[in-house]
């Protein structure tokens, strides 16, 4: 019984982070959920992101000095922060490959993965900026 009440809880969990366009956090997925399932725990939103980001059906980004957030798209790609208002943004770029050969060549690591965070102002912050 537990283990089905397991799986529905992590498809609720999967459903709201598929259904957000927004890079969202613990808190916020927690928050979005609780609205319509309010006996959920924060404690199994949480392991439930981890585990379903391990699996890869979502992934999670980490930004330094940021809270971990998820992505429902479980593709690797980049992403782009924008230091004025926060807001993470995916860069529809192909993943480069090439990077993991060229550092493996150069220092002889073994390259499993890379992510790269691109950091700067969104066009809405520039827009904003050039007003003031």
């Amino acid at each position: 019984m537990n283990i089905k009440r397991n799986t529905v809880q992590r498809q609720i969990i999967l459903g709201a982070v598929k259904n957000s366009r927004a890079h969202q956090t613990v808190e916020e997925v927690y928050a979005e959920i609780k609205k319509t399932h309010p006996n959920i725990s924060k404690a199994t939103v949480y392991r439930n992101l981890h585990q379903l980001s391990e699996s890869g059906e979502i992934r999670q980004i980490l930004i330094q000095d940021d809270p971990e957030r998820y992505d429902r798209n479980p593709v690797w790609h980049y992403h782009f922060k924008c230091k004025t208002c926060g807001t993470i943004y995916d860069v529809a770029i192909d993943y480069l490959e090439t990077v993991n050969e060229t550092v493996r060549q150069k220092y002889d690591f073994q390259i499993d993965e890379h992510d790269i965070i691109f950091k700067g102002a969104c066009q809405i912050c520039q827009k904003n900026n050039k007003k003031i």
